[in-house]
Protein backbone atom coordinates (compact mmCIF):
# COMPACT_ATOMS: atom_id res chain seq x y z
CA UNK A 1 0.00 0.00 0.00
CA UNK A 2 1.12 3.44 -1.15
CA UNK A 3 1.59 6.26 1.63
CA UNK A 4 -0.75 9.34 0.43
CA UNK A 5 1.55 11.32 2.89
CA UNK A 6 5.02 11.47 3.28
CA UNK A 7 5.93 11.50 6.82
CA UNK A 8 9.63 12.15 5.93
CA UNK A 9 8.60 15.83 5.19
CA UNK A 10 5.44 16.17 6.47
CA UNK A 11 6.74 17.52 9.96
CA UNK A 12 8.80 20.65 7.44
CA UNK A 13 5.66 21.20 5.86
CA UNK A 14 4.25 22.07 8.96
CA UNK A 15 6.83 24.26 10.17
CA UNK A 16 7.07 26.34 6.70
CA UNK A 17 3.57 26.58 6.87
CA UNK A 18 3.66 27.72 10.42
CA UNK A 19 6.30 30.18 10.16
CA UNK A 20 4.79 31.73 6.75
CA UNK A 21 1.49 32.04 8.82
CA UNK A 22 3.39 33.66 11.72
CA UNK A 23 4.73 35.97 9.22
CA UNK A 24 1.77 36.90 7.24
CA UNK A 25 -0.04 37.77 10.96
CA UNK A 26 3.11 40.05 11.78
CA UNK A 27 2.86 41.85 8.69
CA UNK A 28 -0.61 42.78 8.98
CA UNK A 29 -0.19 44.08 12.19
CA UNK A 30 3.24 46.26 11.13
CA UNK A 31 0.41 47.69 8.36
CA UNK A 32 -2.22 48.47 11.14
CA UNK A 33 0.36 49.91 13.47
CA UNK A 34 2.79 51.54 11.52
CA UNK A 35 1.86 52.29 7.45
CA UNK A 36 -2.19 52.42 8.23
CA UNK A 37 -2.78 56.39 7.76
CA UNK A 38 -4.25 56.91 11.29
CA UNK A 39 -2.98 53.87 12.78
CA UNK A 40 -4.67 51.19 14.80
CA UNK A 41 -7.62 54.38 15.69
CA UNK A 42 -8.31 54.66 12.18
CA UNK A 43 -8.48 50.47 11.82
CA UNK A 44 -10.66 50.25 15.06
CA UNK A 45 -13.27 52.75 14.26
CA UNK A 46 -13.81 50.96 10.80
CA UNK A 47 -15.36 48.25 12.41
CA UNK A 48 -18.20 50.29 13.99
CA UNK A 49 -18.51 52.40 10.83
CA UNK A 50 -19.58 48.68 9.03
CA UNK A 51 -21.59 47.55 11.60
CA UNK A 52 -19.87 45.09 13.57
CA UNK A 53 -20.12 44.49 17.31
CA UNK A 54 -18.00 45.94 19.80
CA UNK A 55 -16.06 42.91 20.41
CA UNK A 56 -14.81 42.08 16.71
CA UNK A 57 -12.10 44.58 16.61
CA UNK A 58 -10.72 42.89 20.43
CA UNK A 59 -10.91 39.48 18.97
CA UNK A 60 -9.55 40.59 15.47
CA UNK A 61 -6.09 42.10 17.31
CA UNK A 62 -5.97 39.34 19.34
CA UNK A 63 -6.03 36.83 16.90
CA UNK A 64 -3.28 38.64 14.93
CA UNK A 65 -0.77 38.67 18.09
CA UNK A 66 -1.67 35.11 18.79
CA UNK A 67 -0.89 34.37 15.17
CA UNK A 68 2.24 36.11 15.27
CA UNK A 69 3.56 35.31 18.40
CA UNK A 70 2.73 31.41 18.61
CA UNK A 71 2.85 30.24 15.51
CA UNK A 72 6.35 30.66 14.34
CA UNK A 73 7.78 29.03 17.61
CA UNK A 74 5.32 26.35 17.57
CA UNK A 75 3.54 27.36 20.79
CA UNK A 76 -0.09 25.55 20.76
CA UNK A 77 0.00 25.39 16.88
CA UNK A 78 -3.32 23.79 16.63
CA UNK A 79 -5.37 25.66 18.88
CA UNK A 80 -3.83 28.82 17.60
CA UNK A 81 -4.72 28.17 14.07
CA UNK A 82 -7.98 27.05 15.07
CA UNK A 83 -8.81 30.39 16.69
CA UNK A 84 -7.44 32.67 14.25
CA UNK A 85 -9.42 31.09 11.36
CA UNK A 86 -12.85 32.67 11.86
CA UNK A 87 -11.30 35.87 11.83
CA UNK A 88 -10.18 35.14 8.36
CA UNK A 89 -13.40 33.95 7.21
CA UNK A 90 -15.16 36.99 8.60
CA UNK A 91 -12.55 38.91 6.94
CA UNK A 92 -13.56 37.03 3.57
CA UNK A 93 -17.24 37.63 4.20
CA UNK A 94 -16.61 41.44 4.68
CA UNK A 95 -14.85 42.00 1.58
CA UNK A 96 -17.45 39.35 -0.27
CA UNK A 97 -19.94 41.29 0.17
CA UNK A 98 -18.14 44.83 -0.66
CA UNK A 99 -15.81 43.51 -3.03
CA UNK A 100 -16.76 40.21 -4.82
CA UNK A 101 -14.84 36.87 -4.64
CA UNK A 102 -11.77 37.59 -6.78
CA UNK A 103 -8.20 38.77 -5.56
CA UNK A 104 -7.91 41.03 -8.09
CA UNK A 105 -10.49 43.21 -7.47
CA UNK A 106 -9.72 43.27 -3.68
CA UNK A 107 -12.26 40.75 -2.62
CA UNK A 108 -12.31 37.35 -0.56
CA UNK A 109 -10.37 35.06 -2.40
CA UNK A 110 -7.02 35.54 -0.58
CA UNK A 111 -9.27 35.55 2.96
CA UNK A 112 -10.51 32.35 1.90
CA UNK A 113 -7.36 30.67 1.10
CA UNK A 114 -5.96 32.01 4.62
CA UNK A 115 -8.53 30.62 6.39
CA UNK A 116 -8.30 27.00 4.88
CA UNK A 117 -4.82 27.41 5.08
CA UNK A 118 -5.24 28.03 9.13
CA UNK A 119 -7.73 24.85 8.93
CA UNK A 120 -5.03 22.69 7.01
CA UNK A 121 -2.48 23.63 10.03
CA UNK A 122 -4.54 22.77 12.75
CA UNK A 123 -5.23 19.50 10.73
CA UNK A 124 -1.31 18.47 10.28
CA UNK A 125 0.06 20.04 13.71
CA UNK A 126 3.09 21.77 14.55
CA UNK A 127 5.70 20.09 12.85
CA UNK A 128 9.57 19.98 13.58
CA UNK A 129 11.26 22.25 15.83
CA UNK A 130 7.44 23.61 18.00
CA UNK A 131 8.29 24.72 21.73
CA UNK A 132 5.15 23.09 22.86
CA UNK A 133 3.46 20.28 20.88
CA UNK A 134 -0.33 20.83 20.84
CA UNK A 135 -2.51 18.69 23.18
CA UNK A 136 -5.24 18.91 20.56
CA UNK A 137 -5.79 15.02 19.51
CA UNK A 138 -7.77 14.32 16.71
CA UNK A 139 -11.32 12.89 17.49
CA UNK A 140 -10.61 8.56 17.31
CA UNK A 141 -12.93 8.48 14.06
CA UNK A 142 -10.76 10.88 12.25
CA UNK A 143 -7.28 9.25 13.61
CA UNK A 144 -8.86 5.81 12.42
CA UNK A 145 -9.54 7.83 8.77
CA UNK A 146 -6.18 9.25 8.44
CA UNK A 147 -3.92 6.15 9.54
CA UNK A 148 -5.11 4.01 7.30
CA UNK A 149 -8.37 2.65 8.48
CA UNK A 150 -5.98 0.13 11.58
Amino acid sequence: MVEAIDHRTAPYAALLLRVTLGALFMAHLYWKFVLLDGGVARWWASFATNGYPWFVPYYVLSAEFVGALCLIPGIYTRWVAIYTAPMMFGAAHFWLLRKGFYFTGAGSELPVVWGAILIVQALLGDGICAIRASTFALPQVLRRATSGGQ
